[in-house]
């Protein structure tokens, strides 16, 4: 199966056209590897309810199987993407922020200050990955395993997981 995937750039100054988006082109090329389609692509500033309306846009109109933000995950108080998925989704999966922050500890000790949050939004999986090309690297090497499985059990396999 190829997955429908969405990408959303949190970015003030992306959208205003002042910084490249570096994270959302590399994770263009990441999704290949899932194996994923990018259907959707924007790039909205740091603002809570903008965020919101794209991510339920994208869930709800577009019927994407994944949505992969990027940026507005650290502590400033501009970063809002994990206040605007968590008014989203439906159900939280925090395994998957929880193993990306540990892991990224291990080496950036910053990695424990990114506050992305992962969930479920009818049959939409969202996860928020920090803006940093380097950190989207290697969480997308932590998710790949897993986000198949994932992603197959969301929209509806039967088949047992504990074998």
């Amino acid at each position: 199966m190829i997955y429908s995937v969405g990408i959303l750039t949190i970015s003030d100054k992306g959208a205003a056209g002042e910084r490249e988006d570096q994270s959302g082109r590399l994770l263009h090329q990441l999704v290949e590897a899932l194996p994923g389609k990018v259907i959707c692509y924007e790039i909205v500033p740091d603002e809570q309810e903008k965020i919101q309306e794209k991510l339920i846009l994208f869930c709800d109109q577009r019927d994407l199987h994944l949505i992969l933000t990027t940026g507005g995950t650290g502590p400033s108080p501009r970063d809002v993407t994990p206040e605007a998925t968590q008014e989203v989704i439906r159900r939280s999966l925090p395994g998957m922020a929880e193993v990306l922050r540990m892991q990224g500890y291990q080496r950036n000790p910053m990695a424990i200050l990114s506050r992305g949050v992962a969930g479920i939004r009818d049959k939409t999986l969202i996860v928020n990955l920090p803006g940093s090309p380097q950190a989207i690297s290697e969480g997308w090497a932590l998710l790949l395993p897993v986000l198949p499985h994932c992603l197959d059990k969301m929209l509806g396999d039967q088949s047992e997981c504990g074998a």
